[in-house]
């Protein structure tokens, strides 16, 4: 959308990078908006605002209704403020775009703690990994699709950009009307299972009991969950400064065409969603075959997309213009992002079947501040989109990535807290249960243990 910030060769030949083919990387683009960095890293931030104020509202409303329409109606609003964009943008010019991005963000706020309700509704005990994963991810296959299917449209439409607007839009339409036919709040109410495996998910599914109000001074005073919201801001500060801004820097650094940055883009996003796809079914396999705890599986795959992100991310700012190799390491990168769907997405139904909803709209609150932050900071930071500024933000990354994970390692936990049962609402005063206390007691009783307790 934006008319390049001037020639990056005319500087000098260690801050910046020849361009990478045949086609240049910005008159291709159709850009025709003059917004300095600081006004991109605004716009780019603003989504969040809106983000930050619906993710406890979104989850707290999941858990008493259901997600169906909590989670539908999210993306339907979205999907019309996205039709929408090219005529307010046109109209409005920046300062349109910036509310329509915030009024996106509020309808999207409810999506990630209404898809967290609906999985523990349906996910049968040591599935919840792969299922919980498998849904989440799919917003890496869209990541998939719309970088590379934007880099398509763009250069090969007479239209321009408006268009991956007016495509997008229209999809997001046409799956609401779709989910509103196929999706169902519980398999107590979906039409078409059969009764077999309605009465299966009654037996063992992590279903929810009616539920007496949140628990709130207890889950704000959890130390596993304060633990969960430090790696996450960690991670996400690194996720949403390399995702959101990892075009920018391809396009004003490495000099990329913007279809080549759109591919790139889509490759990033296709690794990483193998890598959080294969991870959860490794780390279901561990806790069904209970050769690892839930707690240390959950430790070991936060750990695993923090510290190797964080080492391919630092080294590929320090390879230079070398554009194959910076490539493979920001691929890299990104692909071992994906453990954390199975770590730190799924840990919140571990924690609290019950109130999972709204455990993971408080998570993902607090973590929506490095949404804001992140491309607002690279907006300051890196003026002139040169090799240095960009390592400045990397280094940051690495930082976050290393330190909040720690946090997790040390005071994280996979095991269903005390408060999490409705009893202890009405009872008051009754200890925790934990999961090794509950397989410990069933087997004094004689009763056969397949699997801990989630």
């Amino acid at each position: 959308m934006v008319v390049p910030t001037g020639d990056s060769n005319s500087t000098n030949s260690d801050e910046t990078c020849p361009a990478s083919d045949s086609t240049t990387s910005s008159t291709d683009s159709g850009g025709s908006y003059e917004w300095d960095e600081y006004t991109q890293g605004v716009i780019l931030s603003s989504f969040y605002w809106g983000y930050l104020f619906t993710q406890i509202p979104g989850g707290t409303l999941a858990d008493k209704i259901g997600g169906k329409y909590v989670l539908g109606l999210g993306i339907f609003s979205t999907a019309i403020c996205t039709l929408l964009t090219p005529v307010v943008v046109e109209a409005y010019d920046w300062k349109g775009l910036i509310v329509l991005r915030i009024l996106m963000g509020l309808g999207e706020g409810t999506t990630v703690p209404a898809m967290g309700e609906l999985t523990a509704r349906w996910s049968a005990p040591g599935e919840e990994s792969i299922i919980g994963t498998v849904v989440t991810s799919g917003t890496l296959l869209g990541g998939v699709l719309g970088s590379a299917l934007s880099g398509v449209l763009i250069q090969n439409s007479s239209m321009g950009w408006p268009l991956v607007f007016y495509v997008f839009g229209a999809a997001g339409v046409l799956w609401f009307f779709a989910w509103v036919l196929l999706c169902y709040n519980n398999p107590d109410v979906h039409p078409f299972i059969t009764e077999s495996e309605k009465n299966f998910l009654r037996k063992t599914a992590s279903g929810k009991r009616e539920l007496v109000p949140t628990p709130w001074r207890h889950i704000l005073t959890s130390v596993p969950i304060w633990a969960l919201v430090a790696s996450t801001i960690g991670h996400d500060f690194g996720h949403f400064t390399i995702m959101t801004d990892l075009p920018l820097y391809m396009s004003n650094v490495l000099n990329f065409s913007v279809q080549s940055n759109g591919f790139l883009s889509a490759l990033a996003y296709l690794l990483m969603w193998v890598g959080s796809v294969a991870s959860s079914w490794i780390a279901d396999w561990f806790i069904k075959t209970r050769k690892m705890s839930v707690t240390n599986v959950r430790k070991s795959l936060a750990t695993i997309s923090s510290i190797l992100p964080a080492i391919f991310i630092i080294t590929a700012s320090y390879v230079g213009c070398n554009n194959v190799a910076v490539v493979i390491l920001f691929v890299l990168g990104t692909g071992f992002m994906g453990p954390y769907y199975p770590a730190m997405l799924i840990n919140p139904m571990d924690l609290s079947p019950n109130y999972s909803g709204t455990v993971l709209a408080m998570t993902m609150t607090v973590s929506a501040l490095t949404g804001i932050a992140a491309p607002y900071l690279v907006g300051i930071l890196t003026p002139n989109q040169t090799l240095s500024e960009w390592r400045i933000v990397f280094w940051i990354c690495f930082g976050f990535f290393l330190e909040c994970n720690l946090v997790f390692v040390i005071w994280g936990d996979g095991e269903v807290q005390y408060w999490n049962d409705p009893d202890f609402r009405l009872g008051l005063d009754k200890q925790p249960v934990t999961k090794v206390q509950k397989v410990k007691n069933d087997t004094n009783s004689d009763r056969t243990v397949e699997q801990p307790s989630t």
